[in-house]
């Protein structure tokens, strides 16, 4: 038994709150998340661990899934102020999420839950958010005067604390928007600012209901402009060469590269960084992150041990004990692929949009600034991987980027390539997997089957018909279906259209049974692109397919589920209508270990 487990084990109730609260402050609501599950395992029936698990995949997006579970808990009967504000806040997250007069009258019932609360604690949180959501049922004159009501509240609160807190100071910042009182709520925000004691979540939480009433109101966003958590980073740069070895980033320019990047952190006031461990340019970020109490979250293109050898080596002594040292205190380690190189400079690619995407994820969950910086001479990236490549890449999604002159010209390659190994000629490429099937299939009855794959199968087919040549393969056996395609958004689109098809069978007219319904798990990753022996036609192999097969079985029926570097891939993209919540580590089928797993939606 490890000691971790042990650790573990000896927790109480109390303990496991804790951990759950202290990953809340940071803002790592996945990790607060799978936390509270863990502690329920051990206190099934503590009410606190479930409030909190419900409250984390809430505030992450997960409104259906937090609802489930709240009801699941069986929360609903237990009138204390937390839990009743709680049933509320999952009301108004579906209120915010209709339009029109289905947007006012589900933002008024969530203002009556509220309410009902407020009278019965007397608390001013239930009271605020009720009177922030009659403004957006449309009555504004209630909001106002239970705005008012709520500030004598707060008075009382504070009097009976002896001071204000942070809480105390977001509720009068948002109370003064509501009576438009546009400088009182700046000088309670900056009191906020003040207060928050390093509880980004609840920054991120707060920043998102003021900008909303910002908008209804006609108020400047400016306002809120003090209260912010720390930017989130996704850092790049050349390798150094190693001393007396020309090259982009020559040994002599570490010290000057260095102290530019420390600048630079400090003046963007940098909390977390995303990107890789090379010689140079990396390294010198992930100190720089450390040396700040920064988290440094570190993504590697394959095997840590052969990436030394072809990314760390080179910049010559001491590179391997810096690298060494930077990773054992990473916050978080990840893999492109837990496989060997190969020769594929496709992994570099990957890696990079990978620590682009989850930089993106964490700007939103915080809902903080976030940047590129990279230390680059200007010149193209020679290949498809390299600084200059993620800097295109980065500008093409319409976010900008910090460049620190690494203060020599350019000499040499950007990306380290070690020599394919002897028999290494496929070459893996990026794409996106969709694995499913049919729950209940197997209970039909022989003379259901030919009506399922005309009714079910074939509009299955239609849809990936209507994809043309962006489905690259497509294979079926029973009721499974396994497509690749070029891209996580198309990927996105079609699975989401192949549950919309399966929604729209009219099962009992069709003469099947009524339980039927699809799962789907989609993931993107780097694969081999071959050839099939046996079907004679293209195909595509490697972990990365199994990985994708492993998601569906573990997927709720109706439901698309996805991986973290598909979520990442989306994040990247802005201009399409998909978003992903989080549903926690979930076991892989066929013990294939944890997987952090997202669920697929449209946006409205």
């Amino acid at each position: 038994m490890t000691d971790a487990v042990e650790a573990d084990e000896k927790l109480s109730a109390e303990g496991w709150l804790a951990r759950v609260v202290e990953e809340e402050h940071r803002g790592e609501l996945l990790a607060a998340y799978d936390l509270a599950r863990r502690g329920l395992e051990a206190f099934p029936g503590d009410v606190k661990l479930q409030h909190r698990a419900v409250l984390a995949l809430a505030r992450s997006g997960a409104s259906e899934q937090a609802q489930a579970l709240f009801g699941g808990f069986g929360l609903e009967g237990i009138g204390d102020e937390e839990i009743g504000s709680l049933a509320a806040r999952l009301a108004k997250d579906q209120a915010l999420a209709a339009d029109g007069d289905a947007r006012s009258a589900q933002a008024d019932a969530a203002a009556g839950l509220y309410q009902a609360t407020y009278e019965r604690s007397g608390g001013y949180y239930p009271g605020i958010n009720a009177a922030t959501m009659r403004l957006f049922a449309g009555k504004t004159d209630e909001a106002a005067a239970l705005a008012r009501t709520v500030l004598e509240s707060c008075e009382s609160a504070e009097r009976e604390a002896g001071g204000e807190d942070y809480a105390l100071a977001a509720t009068r910042a948002e109370a003064f928007l509501l009576l438009d009182e546009a400088e009182a709520a700046g000088n309670a925000v900056a009191r906020a600012t003040a207060l928050h004691g390093g509880d980004y979540s609840a920054v991120a939480t707060t920043r998102k209901q003021l900008r909303l009433i910002c908008a209804a109101k006609g108020i400047d966003a400016d306002v809120l402009a003090p209260l912010v958590s720390p930017t989130v980073v996704h850092y790049a740069g050349h390798m150094i060469a190693a001393p007396g070895v020309a090259g982009r980033f020559a040994a002599e320019s570490e010290a000057m590269v260095a102290e530019r990047i420390a600048a630079a952190l400090d003046s963007r006031g940098v909390g977390y960084g995303y990107g890789s461990l090379a010689c140079g340019a990396d390294i010198l970020f992930a100190e720089a992150l450390l040396a700040r109490d920064a988290e440094l979250h570190v993504v590697l293109p394959f095997d840590a041990d052969e990436f030394k050898e072809t990314s760390v080596v080179r910049g010559g002594p001491g590179w391997v004990e810096r690298f060494d040292a930077c990773l054992a205190q990473a916050a978080s380690v990840s893999h492109a692929t837990d496989d060997s190189y190969l020769g594929d400079d496709a992994l570099f690619s990957y890696a990079g949009r990978l620590a682009m995407g989850l930089a993106l994820l964490r700007a939103t969950y915080l809902d903080t600034n976030v940047r590129q910086v990279v230390v680059w001479d200007g010149e193209p990236a020679v290949g498809a991987a390299g600084t200059g490549a993620d800097v295109t890449f980065w500008r093409s999604r319409g976010h900008r980027t910090d460049v620190i002159d690494c203060g020599l010209p350019a000499t040499g390659d950007a990306v380290a390539r070690s020599a394919a190994p002897a028999g290494a000629t496929q070459q893996r490429v990026v794409r996106a997997m969709l694995f499913g099937d049919i729950k209940g299939f197997s209970k039909l009855r022989e003379a259901e089957v030919p009506r399922f794959v005309d009714k079910v199968m074939g509009r299955f087919a239609t849809v990936l018909d209507s994809y043309g040549e962006h489905v690259l393969y497509r294979n079926t056996w029973g009721d499974a279906i396994y497509v690749v395609l070029p891209d996580a958004a198309t990927a996105a689109e079609c699975a989401l259209d192949l549950q919309a098809a399966m929604g729209d069978v009219d099962l009992e007219a069709d003469g099947l049974p009524p339980h039927l319904a699809l799962r789907l798990g989609g993931h993107l990753g780097p694969v081999f692109e071959g050839y099939d022996p046996v079907l004679k036609e293209p195909a595509f192999f490697g972990a990365h397919v199994s990985r994708t097969a492993r998601i569906e079985p573990v997927t709720p029926p109706g439901q698309v589920y996805v991986t973290r570097p598909f979520a990442a891939a989306l994040a990247l993209e802005s201009d399409v209508p998909f978003a992903c919540e989080y549903v926690g580590h979930m076991p892989a089928a066929k013990d294939y270990g944890m997987l952090s797993m997202y669920m697929l939606w449209k946006r409205r």
